[in-house]
């Protein structure tokens, strides 16, 4: 029988009211954890915190609300280490409030046998600044008008045998599917229209979970490939290639996946790609723009470059490494110039690398950031804009760049504390503990979404 999260939400929580991670249950808090004031303590001046800054007895974090286009907090119950986000039908370029996205997730519960994927969808978000007006235009606080700016998130889950070490997913014709590494050693691919169709009718998403509270209504992934020697973190589809897959483990090994010619079956080369073995694949990410070239990096602190129509032995082009002291987690390849590929490791570093100065020796990055304190878990570019990317870490901060920015003399003169930080540095977002992966809408412009074992973030910040 199915088990579902404990405390699985119907609803997000109330859009934040100048709060992120807060924890009722704890007199005490991390320096970098933001939670509610008193409302009866004396108003004090507020001023600017940067990561790593000491608090003084009596001082709180708070939202800066104004800094935020849009920002609302979600939990799952179990926490997810991972997540994707579904492309839907309701238009690009969307900027009009309030929005509604989808997202596929995997839970890391305590017990194996109570884990889920969960296909939401999350609807009502309001915009800070559109929600904060029209409140105090209104002189009445009735429920019925509460509700008007109350989010809403609708769950349907899938059974999964293990935690979800990472899910991603692609659309291939008109479905939508999902590729689910499990930690016992398992890759399944799932289709997701069932669900999809549940979350958008309470109707059906009732029927469908009674469903699944029978034994026999348990949903069965559509195909399970059994052959890796280990369970692995490495999973992404090909954008250029529909229905291509490549998983990587923490052996070392890589495979392809290829659907066949009827669409309904997938073929798994067993000849692993195997460079970094026996080091762990963190993480893989094919070309933007080449159906045949995948990127990994690996605990060994390099990043190869694949050609896949070699047979694996031959099959590594390029290499990089020499710059990253530790584990390299995350790998993000530019998805307009295609040329740069970003890392971030455990050593907190983020390197920009471009990719024709990749070589067998000595190769450098083009840049590097020591702004995380703490491992870096993940690192992505924007959409759209070619030299903005944002990276999160254990250190608790969501960082948003811009490579684009140049430094600004007067600007430094006038305050020594931002003089420290690079110029490239956007916005420091925080208020999750332990943050695991984030993503851009990429039909939401500049809107991103992060998990952390405190749960969801949406938001949208002011300088994106």
């Amino acid at each position: 029988m199915p088990v579902y999260p404990e405390n699985m939400l119907e609803e997000m929580e109330e859009p934040m009211e100048g709060v992120a991670n807060e924890d009722e249950s704890s007199e005490n808090s991390d320096d970098e954890s933001m939670q509610d004031g008193d409302e009866n303590q004396k108003e004090t001046e507020s001023k600017v915190y940067l990561p790593g800054q000491a608090l003084e007895e009596g001082e709180e974090l708070a939202v800066d609300k104004s800094a935020y286009r849009l920002l609302h907090h979600a939990q799952s119950g179990a926490p997810c280490l991972s997540f994707d986000i579904i492309p839907d039908d309701l238009g690009n370029c969307r900027e009009s409030y309030p929005l509604t996205m989808y997202i596929v997730a995997g839970t890391q519960a305590a017990k194996t046998h109570i884990n889920n994927l969960l296909v939401m969808k999350m609807s009502n978000l309001y915009g800070t600044r559109q929600h904060s007006e029209d409140s105090e235009s209104e002189s009445s606080d009735s429920e019925d008008e509460n509700d008007e700016y109350k989010p809403i998130m609708n769950v349907a889950p899938i059974k999964h045998q293990g935690c979800v070490n990472r899910v991603r997913c692609t659309k291939l014709g008109e479905t939508i599917l999902a590729a689910s590494w499990s930690e016992l050693g398992r890759v399944n691919i799932w289709n997701l229209q069932e669900q999809l169709s549940a979350v958008e009718n309470p109707s059906l998403l009732t029927a469908y979970r009674n469903k699944c509270d029978k034994a026999s209504g348990d949903i069965k992934p559509l195909y399970t490939f059994k052959g890796h020697l280990s369970e692995g973190f490495g999973l992404d589809w090909c954008c250029t290639e529909p229905g291509t897959l490549a998983s990587g483990d923490c052996k070392g090994n890589i495979h392809i996946w290829r659907i066949d010619s009827s669409g309904t079956s997938w073929h798994v080369d067993q000849r692993p790609y195997n460079s970094h073995a026996p080091h762990s694949v963190e993480d893989l990410q094919w070309s933007p723009n080449e159906k045949n070239v995948l990127a990994s990096c690996s605990v060994d602190k390099s990043i190869k470059i694949w050609d896949t129509r070699a047979s694996p032995q031959n099959a590594c082009m390029l290499t990089a490494s020499g710059t990253h002291t530790a584990d390299i987690n995350v790998i993000s390849w530019n998805p307009k110039e295609s040329q740069f590929i970003i890392s971030g490791g455990d050593d907190g570093l983020l390197c920009v690398w471009d990719l024709r100065q990749f070589g067998a020796n000595g190769t450098s990055p083009v840049a590097t950031f020591k702004q995380h304190t703490a491992p870096v878990t993940t690192v992505e570019w924007h959409p759209t804009e070619t030299t903005v990317f944002a990276s999160g870490g254990a250190d608790d901060v969501i960082a948003q760049w811009d490579l684009s920015v140049e430094v600004d003399r007067t600007e430094e003169s006038q305050n020594s504390e931002l003089a420290k930080l690079p110029p490239q540095l956007l916005f420091i977002h925080q208020g999750q503990s332990d943050v695991k992966e984030l993503h851009w809408h990429s039909q939401c412009p500049g809107t991103m979404i992060s998990t952390a074992h405190s749960g969801f973030n949406i938001f949208r910040t002011i300088s994106i």
